[in-house]
């Protein structure tokens, strides 16, 4: 039996295409980022950044289209990476919003954090907010 056997292929049937299903199709050449997420985070840094102190800071900005942004510590500092899949809350953070977060360090070279499990504490006055649903919310 050979699968270009037109006599033996459903007419309504697409060719299939397998793939696994971490792999995205990157242009030749690119890597994949070594960002974790926090579905691609292993489970030891899980633990780790849970275990981990809650530190205070404000949005610095964050860009929904590209899945990230960045905190102001409150204590000072460099600003620190996040992700748009460590957001806990209903609301999507906008610039000079208060929030607490923990700290997870980046692969590979385990020299630079970012920022996980970031919670809104408080939202910027006079700021127009929206939820992940799409409903805008005057503050």
């Amino acid at each position: 039996m050979a699968d270009s056997d037109p006599a033996l292929r459903s007419p309504r049937a697409a060719a299939l295409s397998l793939q696994f299903p971490f792999r995205s199709t990157l242009p030749p050449g690119e890597l994949p980022s070594p960002l974790p997420t926090k579905r691609t985070r292993t489970y030891s840094a899980t633990v780790r950044a849970n275990a981990g102190p809650v530190f205070k800071g404000a949005c610095k900005d964050f860009s929904r289209s590209q899945g990230r942004g960045f905190i102001r510590p409150a204590h000072g500092g460099d600003d620190i990476f996040f992700h748009i899949s460590d957001i806990e809350g209903e609301y999507v953070p906008v610039e000079g919003d208060e929030v607490t977060y923990k700290v997870c360090p980046i692969p590979p070279k385990n020299v630079k954090v970012q920022a996980v499990e970031v919670t809104l504490t408080h939202l910027k006055a006079g700021a127009k907010h929206e939820t992940w649903s799409g409903q805008i919310i005057s503050t």
